[in-house]
C-alpha cells in the first residue's frame, strides 16, 4: 500500500465529514497520527470521528458519509462505538464514533487532529487518557512466579492429556509474564510503544531477547522445549525455588517422552 494513500485518504473522510450536518472533528491515531515516522506499506488507518451529543448513533447507523470518501468492499461492526472496514482499494481501517460528551471520558492515546470545526474546542482532546493498561510488571518476583507455576499447571494439563490448556498456560500465560518484565533485564530501543499491546513492535524494542522467542514458542507439539526454554531464562535472570524447577523439569521430561 501506498503511504501516501492513507493520508490522502484520512483528507478525504475528513472533507465527507465536513459536508455532513453535526459533525465536529477527526482525530488520526497510530501510525497516521503522532507516529507517522513508522508508517508502513503494512499500515492501515484508526481514527476517531467526533460529531454532536445527539447524532452519534446517525453516524454509527449511516456510513455513507464514509462511503463518500471512497466505496466499501467489506464492514463489520466490532464495537457498540464503530467497525472495523475494508475500503474497495484495500485501505484497512478501524474507528470510532463519539459524541463529544464522550470524549471526556474515552479511553485514547495521543492523537493528531485532521479536522475540527473552527467553533469545536477540547483542550484535551489529542491528549493519551482514560483506562490504560498497565502491561509492564514492577514486581518482578510476583510475575516470574506467576510464570513458572504457569508452566507447572500447563505441563501438567499436556500430562492429563489436556495439550490445548497446555499450550495456552505456557505459550500465552507464562509468555505473557516474562514479557512484561524483560524490560528490567534489557534497554529497550528508543521507538514508539504501544500502550494496549506489549506485543507490537516488541522484537524492536528488545533486540536481545528476540533471539530467545523462537524457542519460548515451539508450538503446539514441542511444548515441553518452549517450557524448557522460558525455564531456562527465569532461571537465568531470578533465584527461581529450586524445589519448583526440579518439578517443572520432572514434567519436561515426562512430557518429552510422551512422543516417544
Amino acid at each position: 500500500m501506498d503511504k501516501q494513500k492513507l493520508f490522502d485518504r484520512l483528507d478525504a473522510i475528513a472533507q465527507s465529514l465536513e459536508k455532513e450536518d453535526h459533525t465536529l472533528a477527526l482525530i488520526a491515531l497510530g501510525s497516521v497520527g503522532t507516529e507517522q515516522d513508522r508508517v508502513d506499506e503494512y499500515s492501515d488507518l484508526d481514527f476517531f470521528a467526533i460529531v454532536e451529543d445527539a447524532y452519534k448513533e446517525k453516524f454509527i447507523e449511516d456510513l455513507s458519509w464514509l462511503k463518500n470518501a471512497h466505496p466499501l468492499a467489506y464492514t463489520f461492526k466490532n464495537t457498540k462505538d464503530g467497525y472495523k472496514v475494508l475500503f474497495e482499494d484495500g485501505i484497512y481501517a478501524e474507528f470510532a464514533v463519539f459524541s463529544a460528551l464522550e470524549m471526556d471520558t474515552v479511553t485514547q492515546p495521543k492523537g493528531r487532529m485532521v479536522w475540527q470545526r473552527p467553533n469545536y474546542q477540547d483542550k484535551d482532546i489529542l491528549k493519551m487518557k482514560g483506562n490504560i493498561p498497565n502491561l509492564k510488571a514492577d514486581n518482578v518476583e510476583y510475575a516470574i512466579n506467576e510464570a513458572l507455576t504457569n508452566l507447572y499447571v500447563g505441563l501438567n494439563r499436556v500430562m492429563r492429556g489436556e495439550r490445548l490448556s497446555g499450550y495456552f498456560y505456557i505459550e500465552s500465560y507464562a509468555l505473557s509474564r516474562i514479557l512484561s518484565i524483560v524490560h528490567h533485564f534489557e534497554e529497550a530501543s528508543v521507538i514508539h510503544e504501544d500502550v494496549f499491546g506489549l506485543e507490537r513492535r516488541f522484537e524492536k524494542h528488545y533486540p536481545i531477547f528476540k533471539e530467545e522467542l523462537h524457542q519460548m514458542l515451539s508450538g503446539y507439539d514441542r511444548i515441553e522445549q518452549s517450557a524448557f526454554a522460558m525455564l531456562n531464562y527465569l532461571d537465568r535472570i531470578y533465584p527461581i525455588n529450586s524445589r519448583l524447577k526440579s518439578e517443572i523439569k520432572s514434567l519436561i521430561e515426562q512430557v518429552h517422552h510422551l512422543k516417544d
